[in-house]
């Protein structure tokens, strides 16, 4: 694979974790998990100009204005991965609710209980 690829694969485990990034993709979803491994984790989340912090914290905003509930838990988790606290994201939604509106909000405060509450369990 290509450089773009390589980093992509590294920053991508290194924010999502070993657990989730090490499954192999079906052959449906190859060419898809190659575009956003090139992409949005080689050409983007490592660029130097937001730290991990602050591209979590966007990310999170993102997906809940955009109701991407499917993909806000495990971006939870990246965020805890990358330093936020539960305090922090729970601004960085409230915050996002102001623009995205009520129902995106408590979407995206119910995904993120059920995994900061998945995670005390674990510790």
């Amino acid at each position: 694979m290509d450089e773009l690829f390589e980093t992509g694969s590294e920053v991508r485990r290194e924010v999502l974790g070993a657990d989730y990034a090490d499954r192999p993709p079906t052959p449906f979803g190859a060419p898809f998990r190659e575009y956003v491994t090139r992409t949005a984790w080689g050409q983007v989340w490592a660029r130097p100009g937001l730290d991990r912090r602050t591209r979590s914290a966007v990310t999170l905003a993102v997906l809940t204005a955009l109701r991407c509930e499917g993909e806000l838990a495990m971006h939870v988790e990246a965020a805890r991965r990358n330093g936020l606290s539960a305090d922090e994201i729970a601004e960085v939604l409230l915050h996002a609710t102001v623009y995205a509106g009520a129902p995106a909000g408590n979407a995206a405060f119910a995904v993120a209980q059920q995994v900061l509450d998945a995670e005390a369990e674990r510790a």
